[in-house]
């Protein structure tokens, strides 16, 4: 009952947070980097109060590992939300970031010597197939969207896709990387998962000042959407800060 329990939760959860940034999407395509500021101030918060005992806990792992970390998980974060701009459907980018398993199994053969069975690889080689074709299907709905204005544009919005595409290839190899240098860590430190997640979203703070003046357009945007009553506490809000809220807590 406790693993059903656990696994609804999961399910409802990863739902819940993609309907929610398919609505922040859908009003404001280029929301990208407010939806991820606003992730990472809510889980730094809960990490500071919950794993360091406001500050007072030192770290299992040194803070230079989790620099090096922290560098590609920043990295990871703005170019996948910020590839929703080049005219990436959100079908795709769901299915696209599940070719993770692709990614991992193709560095850890190149980095870390790994053999996998012939299971494995057919499971992967399905896997890749369903995500080539969702990409191929795609990319015709991006020329159909664009048949209806001038050739010049409907090659500029199928560049724009590419570059789209490039960019969750490189967040895909990145993210993998990434994990590949986390299990080092891990053998070396020991598992330290909660003050991992603290530290990846803490130390990348200061960099969404460079962000910044992104963030601060896109709260303005934000505060002029339609007001809606919350009657339970008797608030009104903006609709899109309440859908940001809900996709933050899911």
């Amino acid at each position: 009952m406790g693993t059903a329990f656990a696994v609804l939760l999961v399910f409802v959860g990863c739902c819940s947070n993609v309907v929610f940034l398919e609505l922040l999407v859908r009003e404001f395509p280029g929301c990208g980097n407010i939806v991820t500021f606003a992730q990472f101030v809510f889980i730094t918060l809960e990490g500071f109060i919950f794993e360091t005992n406001f500050g007072r806990k030192k770290p299992s792992i040194a803070i230079s590992n989790y620099v090096i970390m922290v560098a590609m998980f920043f990295t990871v974060s703005v170019i996948n939300n910020y590839a929703l701009n080049f005219n990436i459907a959100m079908p795709l980018h769901m299915i696209f970031r599940s070719g993770s398993l692709i990614a991992n199994m193709i560095l850890g053969i190149i980095i870390l010597k790994k053999r996998y069975s012939a299971s494995k690889y057919l499971s992967i080689a399905l896997v890749s197939a369903g995500i080539f074709i969702c990409t191929i299907m795609s990319a015709k709905q991006v020329r159909d969207v664009s048949s209806d204005g001038s050739v010049e544009h409907g090659f500029y919005a199928f560049m724009r896709w590419l570059i789209g595409i490039a960019m969750l290839t490189f967040a895909l190899l990145m993210s993998a990387r990434m994990g590949i240098f986390q299990e080092t860590l891990y053998k070396k430190y020991g598992k330290h998962s909660k003050e991992a997640l603290f530290y990846n979203h803490c130390l990348p703070l200061p960099g969404f000042l460079l962000l910044s003046t992104d963030i601060y357009n896109h709260s303005i945007l934000f505060n002029q959407s339609t007001p809606v009553l919350i009657s339970t506490i008797g608030v009104t809000m903006p609709i899109m800060w309440i859908y940001l809220l809900m996709n933050v807590i899911t």
